[in-house]
């Protein structure tokens, strides 16, 4: 099984298979307009342009699951980004990535990259489970996904490399894509 077996919707509700990102390297991020990691997007950004010639995408899922964050519209969230942050990668419909309903991708990474616990030399990993353990018991535990902008690696097989916690920025995880799209 890989990443490439799911079928996702668009901000417009057209329905699209990550089959067609087949041979190339996914960045996969649950996100949110409204989130202190949200200026997360630019360099999330940054390493679409930085990659995106050697076959590297970011896929981003906004998500109002946490602290309600995400609060408008698909369209809304797209339009965040672009307006904001400049972001010409793809933002797809709005998703639940936790509990009864979350969508079968994100129930497939959380199953293939494990929760591995909360960086606490990170003083925002260290917050951050603080305030996931307190307001959010139920994500605290297990492979839920903690908070917005959880990210998953993909690599061109469609294979869950790494998962990144919301506190990990994305230029700190630049020279594993960089691996990853110099790969045949």
């Amino acid at each position: 099984m890989s990443v490439h077996q799911f079928d996702v919707q668009t901000v417009n509700g057209e329905t699209k298979s990550l089959n067609e990102y087949k041979g190339k390297v996914l960045l996969i991020v649950n996100t949110a307009s409204k989130c202190g990691f949200t200026p997360q997007y630019e360099g999330l950004q940054k390493l679409y342009d930085k990659f995106k010639e050697h076959g590297f995408e970011v896929l981003a899922f906004p998500c109002n699951q946490f602290g309600g964050q995400e609060p408008g519209t698909s369209e809304e969230a797209a339009a965040f980004c672009q307006v904001n942050y400049g972001v010409t990668f793809p933002v797809f419909a709005k998703v639940e990535v936790n509990g009864p309903n979350a969508h079968p991708l994100f129930q497939y990474l959380k199953n293939q990259a494990p929760f591995k616990g909360f960086h606490e030399e990170n003083p925002r990993g260290k917050r951050i489970k603080e305030f996931v353990a307190e307001n959010y018991p139920e994500f605290y535990e297990g492979n839920e996904i903690k908070w917005n902008f959880t990210k998953f690696l993909i690599d061109r097989n469609g294979q869950v490399t790494r998962r990144y916690e919301p506190y990990e920025e994305p230029m700190n995880f630049e020279q594993d894509i960089a691996q990853l799209v110099q790969a045949p």
